[in-house]
């Protein structure tokens, strides 16, 4: 598989992605992956599928809440996905997930195969959102749920102020500095900048077989927890 100019910039970064992830967020995306692990945790899903799986956060966070479940990762990075088969393994978690290099545009599994699938901070990443969209209600079985975690911009002063001032100035610079890859985290403030409002978002589920739709704003607005069930 020929990587994608967003997938190659991922393999660049990968060595100091999970070090950057947690360092600049202070640790609070791993409460967010844990929120999201227990919420998907109700329905007891056998079958799991985490889209943008990257180093395996979320996958291993989802073992440890579904013991009952199989764990499917798909990325499109490579590189991520060799840290993230270590992880497994280190937790003694092979048997329980799986991770795959695989496109959130084409996925390849039939349809109605998962119980729940999961995204997080990923989707934003889709060169394809619609199209990507379509593969989750596609794949997801009839009455299967999905809990798509992503970045936002708070509206709220002064968090509004201070997070924006932080994410354009202050992140990109020492992400340059440890990864020495300048371009990945100047993308990601920008990359959520352009993603759409939640309200148009919902929006885009909705129209993907995607019924129910949530929103759960998370630490002001940083983040947002979405979930949705697919409509027969």
């Amino acid at each position: 598989m020929s990587a994608s100019p967003i997938a190659a910039m991922f393999d660049r970064i990968s060595p100091h992605y999970d070090r950057l992830n947690h360092g600049l967020s202070l640790n609070i995306d791993k409460l967010w992956r844990r929120k999201t692990a227990r919420l998907v945790a109700k329905s007891q899903p056998q079958t799991i599928l985490d889209l943008a799986t990257g180093t395996a956060d979320l996958a291993i966070a989802l073992a440890r809440h579904n013991p009952q479940a199989h764990i499917t990762g798909v990325d499109f990075s490579e590189k991520m996905l060799a840290i993230g088969r270590a992880k497994v393994k280190k937790q003694h978690l092979e048997n329980q997930i799986e991770l795959l290099q695989g496109d959130a545009a084409s996925l390849p599994f039939g349809d109605d195969s998962f119980d729940a699938i999961t995204c997080a901070f990923g989707v934003r990443n889709f060169e394809l959102l619609d199209k990507g969209l379509s593969e989750i209600g596609r794949v997801l079985k009839p009455d299967g749920q999905a809990f798509i975690l992503e970045f936002s911009m708070p509206k709220k002063f002064p968090v509004k102020q201070l997070y924006s001032f932080y994410f354009r100035h202050i992140l990109p610079k020492i992400g340059k500095w440890v990864s020495k890859e300048g371009g990945a985290y100047a993308y990601l403030p920008k990359s959520v900048e352009h993603f759409p409002k939640p309200d148009d978002f919902m929006h885009l589920l909705a129209e993907n077989d995607l019924g129910n739709v949530k929103v759960r704003s998370l630490a002001f607005g940083i983040a947002m927890l979405y979930s949705a069930v697919k409509i027969h």
